[in-house]
């Protein structure tokens, strides 16, 4: 992360005026892409591809991983990395099932899983924070432990509910829906917007972006920097057990420890490239749902043009992630060196943005 304590622009979003073209390539690059994949592989198979069943299960399939990628994200604004999500979701979707297996009612298991995410995510704030670990180590390494604790409750065995004594309530939280869309989509894309809203129109979010541009700077201004990461790594850990109790909802009765560290490369995957849309050169929650189509849309295209290749998922996210991480970072260089480049007394000129309201509104890429 870079630690210029410039208070210059190093916003990298067209000023004004700029020619729509421009901005079409620039804000909206991965948009134009996506939109331009689903017409390739609609044209190709369209009897498969574009379908309102296909749609239906790629929105189901898909909705863990988008509020996984959400939960990865926030954290990121902040200049912060949480490698635990993957393992967090795999604790919380066996402890919704065995709680109950242990005669919790639903509800109360639920909100204890929440409670547990809420903690881990203070857990890590508390090391990035108080004990000043680096975030890359600290989340590695509670998410091994949190694997650990996975396979102890296990045993390394399925759990399964063959007496039924889970809740019929609980299995109705994933399958739900309302008219076409799949009710889990529905909440990942509720939350998927509160998160947006929070961001791009409440004070929180410019606080966020600002100490994940520049903490130094952010807390030289009054944002105290401390409390808002703690915030953003609890509410990460609050949206892990979302994920995991959703998961645990829709698997009929049935866990395993080895569930969840999956979703973590996705994840990265799609906050990464979510970092070069909409807001290009910050994390941002649209730029991640669009980062989730695209790897959704692309994974299952080419699934249907050359089936049975079980390499073309890890191929395609790790791909793709290498080249978000290799255009996040390009573009940071940009934006620091743009920022630096600029005469600390030059005049503002129409149309760019203002220096006084863009500190803090960009964000390099955590190291990986």
């Amino acid at each position: 992360m870079t630690m210029n304590t410039s208070v210059r622009s190093t916003a990298l979003e067209p000023p004004r005026g700029t020619p729509w073209y421009r901005q079409l390539t620039t804000t909206y690059g991965l948009v134009v892409l996506t939109a331009i994949l689903f017409v390739i592989f609609a044209i190709l198979r369209p009897n498969t591809f574009a379908t309102l069943l296909n749609f239906q299960l790629l929105a189901s399939s898909q909705s863990i991983l988008l509020i996984l990628a959400l939960a990865v994200t926030i954290p990121m604004i902040a200049g912060k990395i949480d490698l635990s999500i993957g393992y967090g979701a795999g604790l919380w979707q066996v402890m919704a099932l065995n709680l109950q297996l242990l005669g919790v009612d639903y509800r109360l298991s639920i909100l204890l899983c929440l409670v547990g995410g809420a903690l881990i995510g203070l857990l890590n704030a508390l090391l990035v924070e108080l004990a000043q670990v680096d975030a890359f180590i600290a989340t590695l390494a509670t998410g091994q432990v949190i694997f650990a604790i996975t396979f102890w409750i296990t045993g390394g065995r399925q759990i399964t509910d063959s007496a039924g004594q889970r809740a019929a309530a609980f299995d109705k939280l994933a399958a739900w829906s309302a008219g076409p869309l799949p009710g889990t989509f529905v909440i990942a894309l509720v939350l998927g917007l509160v998160i947006f809203v929070l961001l791009e129109y409440f004070p929180i979010g410019r606080y966020l972006y600002a100490i994940g541009a520049n903490p130094r700077a952010a807390e030289l201004t009054g944002v105290p920097r401390r409390k808002y990461v703690v915030g953003a790594m609890v509410s990460s850990g609050v949206m892990v057990a979302i994920a995991g109790v959703l998961i645990a909802s829709r698997s009929n009765g049935v866990v395993q420890s080895n569930i969840g560290p999956e979703f973590l490369l996705p994840a990265l995957t799609a906050a990464f490239l979510g970092s070069t849309t909409i807001r290009p050169g910050r994390m941002n929650a649209l730029g991640t749902i669009i980062g989730v189509t695209i790897a959704t849309i692309g994974i299952s295209g080419l699934q249907q043009l050359i089936p049975g290749q079980f390499y073309l998922e890890p191929l395609f996210n790790g791909l793709t992630l290498v080249a978000a991480i290799t255009i996040a970072s390009v573009t940071s260089r940009r934006r620091v060196a743009r920022a630096e480049a600029t005469p600390p007394n030059k005049k503002p000129v129409a149309g760019d943005p203002s220096p006084a309201t863009s500190v803090g509104t960009a964000v390099s890429p955590p190291p990986l």
